[in-house]
């Protein structure tokens, strides 16, 4: 299974499925995260958290632990 955090930078996947439960799983779909959407990976802070994405138009930063759970292909 590979996850929103296994992409590398510069890369686009679209998503599979959201794993979470209640008001986490909530928040990311909020955020435009959803199934089918095409994500593009722009950049990676140093440390590795948080990631920026370009999705639906607008540019998105989300931390690792929630790019875990968004599965990906």
């Amino acid at each position: 299974m590979k996850t929103l955090s296994d992409v590398k930078v510069g890369e686009d996947c679209r998503v599979l499925k959201l794993h979470g439960e209640g008001p986490v799983k909530r928040r990311i779909m909020d955020m435009g995260i959803t199934k089918g959407v095409e994500i593009h990976v722009r950049k990676v802070a140093p440390l590795g958290d948080p990631m920026e994405l370009n999705i639906r138009g607008y540019e998105l930063s989300v931390r690792k632990g929630d790019a875990q759970m968004v599965e990906v292909e």
